[in-house]
């Protein structure tokens, strides 16, 4: 396959994922912002996820001050971000009409009408309405991309680096999303809900849980209370939760290992340590080193992961 073709796929699958989950990390701030607490922590909130996003200057020079109305603004539809939801629908769209030949026409049509009908609904006004109606639409969206891909596509090495795409973005936002809420917490192996207010706290994890549609599952897997230490297994460490950071890696070092070259093997072998360490870790090993410390470390290594892909397979990204 050649490299431009393999880069649009890529980065159609990654537009569309990413899309997905800045919808669900703002949908968990506008649920959290519901919760009774002070102006101060609210602001907070939006800050810290300002902060993981790494778009804490870019927003400063757009806005003056920190709001939920703002940064659902930037986050959502300002065209200057380039992770925008808007952006990142526009980025799938045109990613995916460059190569139109190598998807199959369901693939198309659905990546097509998901642009169109977002500029309608921008312009209805049900983001200032009802964010979460938005957010879960932007979800059922991305849902319907990617089953239509499975359903349709044959499994050969465009199918191979679109599902590469899809989950070594899935494993950056997985990561993101719990070092919002983690990072700045003095986390230890024992933390649990005893904080000042734990009905306050019982519904900070329970949002978390529900952003990454992993409610129903905590309560099959843990059958008890919610705490933040089991929250953190999940998403990280369980290889059956389809969003978690293992499962992730899993799909990464699959798809790489069925696309790979003559310049690959590096790649491979990060990849496939990086899973090993998420394989055989504990929970209380990745607390005690601090969960703020090895989320940045993983999204590092996965920033070099995608870098690496880009230069062994796709058009490089210096160029």
């Amino acid at each position: 396959m050649l490299s431009r073709t393999a880069d649009h796929l890529f980065w159609m699958a990654r537009y569309i994922e990413r899309a997905e989950n800045t919808a669900r990390m703002l949908d968990v701030n506008v649920q959290t912002a519901l919760l009774p607490q002070d102006a101060e922590n609210a602001e907070q909130g939006w800050r810290a996820m300002l902060s993981i996003c790494e778009l804490t200057e870019a927003f400063a020079k757009r806005h003056d001050d920190v709001s939920a109305e703002a940064v659902i603004d930037f986050m959502v539809k300002d065209p200057t971000n380039p992770s925008s939801i808007y952006c990142c629908l526009q980025g799938a769209r045109e990613n995916a009409r460059a190569v139109r030949g190598a998807l199959t026409t369901e693939v198309w049509e659905t990546n097509n009408t998901t642009w169109l009908e977002l500029k309608k609904v921008l312009a209805d006004g049900t983001v200032e309405r009802d964010p979460s109606e938005f957010f879960e639409w932007v979800k059922f969206r991305s849902h319907l991309s990617r089953g239509v891909t499975i359903g349709t596509m044959l499994k050969d090495d465009a199918f191979r680096f679109i599902r590469l795409g899809t989950f070594l973005e899935r494993a950056d936002n997985t990561a993101r999303l719990l070092d919002v809420k983690f990072h700045s917490m003095p986390f230890s192996p024992l933390a649990n809900l005893s904080t000042a207010d734990p009905h306050a706290d019982y519904y900070h994890w329970a949002a978390i849980l529900r952003s990454v549609s992993a409610f129903e599952t905590y309560r099959k897997v843990y059958r008890d209370v919610i705490t933040p230490d089991r929250v953190a297994e999940l998403l990280i460490l369980r290889d059956d939760m389809p969003r978690s950071l293992l499962a992730s890696l899993n799909e990464v070092c699959i798809n790489l290992e069925m696309i790979s070259n003559d310049y690959s093997a590096n790649t491979e072998r990060r990849a496939g340590k990086l899973r090993a360490e998420l394989l055989y870790s504990q929970i209380d090993d990745i607390l005690q080193m601090g969960l703020h410390a090895y989320l940045t470390n993983f999204l590092e290594r996965v920033n070099d992961l995608g870098n690496r892909i880009s230069k062994d397979f796709l058009v490089p990204l210096e160029a």
